[in-house]
């Protein structure tokens, strides 16, 4: 066992957030101050998150920590709200509460808790379920049990914790923000375990030096991820995808970049059956942009579909005054992603890159016109909106 000494300053267990600064060279423009300072936060948000990666719940004693939200914000899902819980695969729990109304409640198990490991390889896919998968009580009750397997006698909600699996990921999708109501849930652990305990100076250390490796680990996952986009397509070129265990779901993302007086024009034809689809901008560096006071991401609910059938989306430095409006918060480029969720068919969309003053030219005659008046209160009601969800 080795034994870690306490160092005189904390800075000195603190140097592994040096080797996220180094991932500036994976960046698009790693010369650039504006870059060099958009990394500096984005290392402080990802050492925050990972206080709860190493000093909250552990697999004996579980919790729901906050994973991808409006503060750690690289690559969520502006519809969704991530939680996390560490796990062991040989031991049994039970999540229980009630599901509120969110469009979609999935859980996951995997191998790999985000921002532990910086390589994707290293992460594995597990078992996922939803909603449809088990039995909710008219008051909107469940309970599940989560085990290597099914406890003997039990007829209940189940689901398999397979081996090496090491957490357990919640994931509630709201299409209106304003109506839906969150889930509350609650994990416990079934086995018999000790009363949590004080952490050791050598625990602390530890945990503090590998805390400091989380920004680093999760800038190399996601710089790869959209320089392997950008490579492979360039710019303003979407190119679907699917991942691991998300069997339903295909992305559409494409890199994008424009200019002061440019605007880009997303459309696409829409499937017939489309339970759940959206689009949303991220920066240059893999983190949603600011969506709680902007307007950067766009759903069923949130979005006008053309008479023709199609959505035409535009991404510009200032208001264009139409509808679909994703506005990218000073940003130039980065990227954008779509999903087509369990839909009858998964279109590719196009970008059209035009002069703002032409974009009228662009889009069909009976494209609606938004004021200023209209846009400040579609704003007004994404804020309440959003605030009033469970983020952390």
């Amino acid at each position: 066992m080795i034994t870690r000494k306490l160092a005189p300053s904390i800075l000195d267990h603190l140097g592994n957030l040096q080797l996220a600064v180094a991932e500036l060279a994976n960046t698009w423009r790693p010369e650039d101050p504006a870059y060099r300072a958009d990394i500096y936060r984005q290392v402080m948000m990802n050492l925050a998150y990972g206080y709860f990666v190493y000093f909250t719940a552990d697999a004996q004693h579980p919790d729901w920590n906050p994973l991808y939200n409006p503060v750690f914000a690289d690559q969520p899902n502006p519809d969704d709200i991530y939680l996390f819980c560490p796990i062991r695969d040989d031991m049994t729990y039970r999540v229980s509460g009630n599901r509120g109304t969110v469009s979609k409640l999935i859980f996951v198990t995997q191998r790999g808790i985000p921002g532990t490991e910086g390589e994707v390889s290293k992460y594995g896919a597990d078992s996922c379920i939803d909603e449809r998968d088990f039995t909710v009580g008219p008051d909107g009750g469940f309970e599940i049990i989560f085990s290597a397997k099914r406890p003997q006698g039990y007829s209940g909600n189940w689901a398999e914790i397979k081996p090496t699996a090491d957490v357990i990921f919640s994931r509630y999708r709201m299409i209106d923000w304003e109506k839906e109501v969150d889930p509350q849930i609650s994990i416990e652990c079934l086995d018999p375990v000790p009363p949590k305990p004080r952490l050791t100076v050598d625990q602390i250390v530890e945990k503090i030096e590998l805390m400091a490796r989380v920004p680093a680990n999760q800038n190399k996952l996601f710089f790869k991820m959209q320089n392997d986009l950008k490579d492979k397509v360039g710019y303003n070129v979407f190119a679907p995808l699917r991942l691991p265990g998300l069997a339903k779901q295909v992305y559409w993302p494409a890199a994008f970049q424009l200019q002061d007086g440019e605007a880009l024009i997303i459309e696409t034809d829409m499937p017939e059956v489309r339970p759940y689809w959206n689009i949303q901008l991220n920066d240059p560096y893999f983190n949603a942009v600011e969506y709680v006071y902007r307007i950067s991401s766009l759903n069923a609910s949130t979005a006008k579909i053309g008479s023709d059938g199609k959505l035409r989306a535009v991404v510009a430095l200032e208001d264009p005054g139409v509808p679909n409006w994703l506005d990218p918060a000073g940003f130039k480029e980065g990227t954008i992603y779509g999903r087509w969720y369990d839909c009858s068919t998964t279109p590719t969309p196009i970008i059209k890159r035009v002069p703002l003053t032409q974009l009228h030219g662009h889009l069909p005659p009976d494209t609606p016109r938004v004021s200023r008046e209209e846009r400040a209160e579609e704003l007004r009601r994404r804020v309440r909106a959003c605030q009033r969800r469970r983020r952390w």
